[in-house]
């Protein structure tokens, strides 16, 4: 009865997907290796103010501001310290599994997304801890008083049951009243959470969508099937879109259901021999988004890649043809 109560929840909490086109290859117009970052792991990109600012999930007291005046980018570190972090509904084991990983590689709080309002706050999502950290550009960091039922409802959705597949991207509106939350994989979904009188708060339910299952990865790496996943999040012009790793895109999503609209697969630059890594995996896992095209930070855990490149990488693709709001 458990299971068949399980089954039901997840069919009743998994929109039905409407057919999205099948995606068009972008263009890349150049990539960007990033000097300054000691522990790599670039893990989060968004464009705040005049520049591109950047997060290790290596490191636990800096974001990066990234210099690009020139092909080779310089990231000049911003310090902060982080407080405390709030004791979310995660189990213990996930919890206990965390600070060991933290230990042995660094990064206690294993930063994974970044995000900026218009005014200048960045917001930083703690993987390990299901919490996001507010850094302000003159104040101290500050953790949100997020709701613990939005954690509770996820899980209860079939999502942030495994370790290393919690949240991995963050999102917020301009204006600083809509956040939303993106999980990795084994379930994939998203959250989103309004800020009402300076309380972040669920309204009608966190959880806008949950889906497990497999799909075959590009050509270039055997097609071999790999659990679906969000590995970065963006909002622009009121879309939400989604960077995903494995099937290596980007998807436009309707924000108030994160419902797929339309696709842009990256593939075919990221997979010559030049660019490949020596792993089963795909390595994006940073968007930003603006009109005239997207922002991909790569993690490459350190790895070098087919022309002995080790450094992280950000990628800047160039918008479709019509723009992203362009429908088939």
């Amino acid at each position: 009865m458990r299971h068949l109560f399980g089954a039901v929840l997840f069919a009743a909490m998994t929109p039905a997907l409407a057919e999205v086109p099948p995606p068009e290859e972008l263009k890349l117009v150049s990539e960007h290796p990033v000097d300054g970052m000691p522990a790599g792991n670039l893990s989060g990109l968004a464009w705040c103010g005049d520049a591109l600012w950047a997060v290790s999930d290596r490191e636990d007291d800096r974001l990066y501001r990234l210099d690009s005046s020139a092909t080779v980018w310089q990231a000049e570190a911003e310090r902060f310290v982080a407080p405390p972090a709030p004791a979310m509904p995660l189990p213990w084991g996930l919890r206990m599994r965390g600070w060991v990983s933290g230990l042995v590689r660094g990064g206690h709080l294993d930063f994974e997304g970044i995000s900026c309002d218009a005014k200048g706050n960045r917001y930083l999502v703690s993987e390990s801890r299901a919490a996001v950290l507010q850094v302000p550009p003159a104040a101290d960091a500050q953790w949100l008083n997020l709701p613990e039922g939005m954690v509770r409802q996820a899980r209860a959705s079939g999502m942030l049951l495994h370790f290393n597949s919690l949240f991995e991207g963050i999102a917020v509106d301009p204006a600083g009243e809509r956040l939303w939350l993106a999980a990795e994989k084994e379930r994939r979904g998203l959250v989103v959470l309004h800020n009402r009188r300076a309380t972040w708060r669920c309204e009608g339910g966190c959880v806008l969508l949950n889906e497990g299952g497999e799909e075959a990865s590009p050509e270039a790496l055997g097609g071999r099937s790999a659990p679906v996943d969000f590995s970065g999040l963006a909002f622009f012009e009121e879309k939400l879109y989604t960077l995903e790793r494995q099937a290596h895109r980007i998807c436009r999503r309707t924000p108030a259901t994160g419902e797929a609209e339309r696709c842009w697969s990256f593939a075919a630059e990221a997979l010559t021999d030049e660019r490949r890594y020596p792993l089963h995996y795909g390595v994006a896992e940073a968007l930003s988004m603006d009109a005239e095209g997207a922002w991909v930070g790569l993690d490459n855990g350190g790895h070098a890649r087919g022309d002995g490149e080790k450094r992280p990488l950000v990628w800047r693709f160039a918008a479709p043809a019509g723009g992203w709001g362009a429908n088939p």
